[in-house]
């Protein structure tokens, strides 16, 4: 199934659904499904998290900040934040910081994330505190050491906006074929300007147009297998 990429794409908020399984959200206007259909939660483990040398990394004093381009259903926060209480120092915080054109509301995420019991706490307390209607730059404290905001609009302005670095990139958008903006030279340029210098980024994707823009920016990449059964996923650091 696919639909071209729209030449006029609807304003922030306006990003139809559609269901498949029962809980799988899909989109008409990208043509592409929200995460792996294999096993999303998986995915998130393997392509983000050890992609990223996570939980090593961030078992340390101090504040950990992964930055991440589209948080669609916010499984990728809820098992990130999953592994971090199981590993992190009394010490130690999270900042988990995600830019999102169309932000969903509350019951798509709850929806969404109902497949996976062990994700349960994590969606509860995420679908509780999430706004009724997400706009503008959404500060959410999930637990003392751990903090989300997820800025709405386009990546682009979110992140040259962004004052800050991250330690870690979670470059999820929707597929380079149904969605090549969110892959541009430009736009990974920038996620390489607000990495910090020993930084990491990793990504499910590996088209070739995404790997080159990715090295332009200066990244040092590799390509390691990907998840169930792909063969290339995408990870790189930020030499110092």
């Amino acid at each position: 199934m696919s639909t071209p990429f729209p030449d006029h794409p609807p304003a922030t908020g306006d990003l139809a659904l559609e269901w498949f399984d029962g809980d799988m959200p899909y989109s008409p206007l990208f043509g592409d499904h929200f995460y792996c259909r294999a096993d999303g939660r998986l995915e998130c483990g393997h392509v983000f998290i050890a992609g990223n040398g996570l939980p090593e990394r961030w078992m340390k004093a101090g504040t950990f900040r992964i930055g991440e381009l589209g948080f669609g259903t916010g499984l990728n926060l809820c098992e990130t934040w999953r592994q971090w209480k199981a590993t992190r120092l009394a010490d130690g915080r999270l900042h988990f910081t995600s830019f999102e054109l169309y932000p969903m509301p509350r019951a798509a995420i709850d929806k969404a994330l109902a497949r996976w019991p062990e994700i349960d706490v994590e969606r509860t307390t995420l679908t509780a505190l999430w706004p009724d209607t997400p706009t503008g730059t959404i500060t959410l404290d999930l637990d003392p050491q751990t903090r989300l905001t997820v800025v709405c609009g386009p990546a682009m302005d979110g992140l040259a906006n962004w004052p800050g670095e991250f330690d870690a990139f979670y470059l999820d958008g929707f597929a380079p074929s149904r969605n090549p903006d969110m892959w541009s030279e430009e736009l990974m340029r920038l996620v390489f300007a607000r990495t910090a210098t020993g930084g990491s980024f990793s990504t499910y994707a590996a088209a070739g147009f995404v790997r080159r823009n990715l090295t332009a920016a200066g990244f040092a990449v590799e390509r390691p297998a990907g998840f169930a059964g792909k063969r290339e996923m995408l990870r790189g650091t930020k030499a110092g």
